[in-house]
């Protein structure tokens, strides 16, 4: 199968502050930056150690490979997502609005502030072999599934009305449906903007209460 050819995509982020990261987190920030800006298929090992200023055998003594080094950085971002989305709702509280507002607010707030971090895993994935794609899938059903489980809940409990699908309720579909529209605030959000960050979440937090009909 052939492999799409990667969109260029601009991103203004100060340069790494090299002397503060040990050698792994600069080759990380490096290869985030690069990918971001430049398409995974187009970096090569020695841009990406130019960048940070490391040698080249630096980064083999790290990762095997460039393929291991994308799969590291885009694992590593979406395990720290799942978790911070795990962490949010389990501190919320026993509403099922006050978990989906939390949620909401912390996904998006990490979109926000990564930009570069969620542009490269969303848009690079694909350059990934299934076994290497695997963990970062199963990460992303646990994060929908968590959405899942609070619609549920709110149903439930008489507190949530979504929109039928079909005819019928789909949790999972709103959920994706959501899902995508908070990840794609990375898209074109950026910072010294009109509305802060906060206030981006808090926005996106009331659009998804208001969307799956909670009740005030």
């Amino acid at each position: 199968m052939t492999k799409r050819k990667p969109a260029r995509t601009a991103v203004a982020t100060p340069a790494p502050e090299r002397e503060q990261r040990l050698p792994i987190e600069a080759i990380r920030a490096a290869a985030f930056q690069q990918f971001a800006e430049r398409g995974y298929p187009v970096v090569t090992v020695r841009d990406i150690m130019k960048a940070c200023g490391l040698t080249q055998g630096a980064l083999y003594n790290h990762f095997k490979s460039k393929d291991e080094l994308l799969h590291d950085i885009i694992a590593s971002t979406q395990g720290e997502l799942e978790r911070v989305c795990q962490q949010a709702v389990a501190g919320a509280g026993d509403d099922p609005r006050a978990k989906l507002a939390a949620f909401v607010r912390v996904y998006v707030m990490r979109h926000c502030r990564l930009r570069v971090e969620a542009l490269v895993a969303n848009r690079e994935i694909g350059w990934l072999d299934a076994g290497r794609v695997a963990d970062i899938r199963r990460s992303r059903r646990a994060i929908r599934d968590v959405v899942v489980g609070i619609l549920k809940q709110g149903v439930e409990n008489g507190l949530f009305a979504p929109p039928l699908t079909g005819g019928r309720l789909d949790l999972k579909a709103i959920a994706m449906a959501l899902l995508d529209q908070w990840t794609h605030v990375s898209m074109w959000y950026g910072p010294g903007g009109t509305i802060a960050e906060e206030e981006m979440a808090r926005l996106y937090a009331d659009m998804a209460l208001r969307a799956v009909g909670a009740r005030p």
